[in-house]
């Protein structure tokens, strides 16, 4: 499965899967959207901008028309139609923002929708926030698990490659 990549402000590259894009649409680049852009922290330079075309989008985000158009059909974004032009709105590119801002979380598309779906109940923001604060938490909790069974998995790698070597030296000088 193709990856788009993303760079983080640190310069750790985050590689999110993405719907198999078509090379007609985009070829396989690097795309830079830091946790600064997708928190909203850097400026919006669309906020005067009340509808989004697809490319715009793709562009902005770093994604593939098809990824979007995966989105659409998971029902986690609801773009109007003029034709065959797909026109997103603020609401849309929100959205957008929040699904890209949880996967580079590590969260599912399911568990980003739920999240973002909090914010049209009762007191909808302040539980949005909360939830979510707890989700990170959580994720944070269980990424640093991984993290520490991957360093356990190279540290095991890193010995048995010497032991290979190892061995290989010693066949040689046999």
């Amino acid at each position: 499965m193709p990856f788009g990549r993303w760079t983080w402000v640190s310069g750790q590259k985050w590689n999110i899967p993405m719907a198999n894009p078509s090379t007609a649409e985009r070829p396989d680049v690097e795309f830079e959207v830091g946790i600064d852009f997708l928190l909203g922290l850097t400026g919006d330079p669309h906020a005067d901008k009340e509808t989004f075309r697809i490319g715009d989008l793709s562009q902005e985000f770093g994604v593939t028309l098809r990824t979007l158009r995966f989105y659409e059909d998971r029902g986690l974004l609801s773009p109007a139609r003029r034709g065959t032009t797909r026109l997103y709105s603020r609401r849309d590119r929100a959205r957008l923002r929040l699904i890209l801002l949880a996967k580079m979380l590590g969260f599912s598309l399911t568990e980003a929708k739920q999240l973002i779906e909090l914010y049209h109940q009762p007191n909808g923001k302040q539980k949005q926030l909360e939830v979510s604060l707890e989700r990170f938490e959580e994720q944070r909790h269980i990424l640093l698990e991984q993290k520490r069974e991957i360093e356990l998995s190279i540290e095991a790698m890193d010995k048995t490659i010497d032991f290979a070597r190892g061995r290989l030296q010693q066949q040689a000088a046999e």
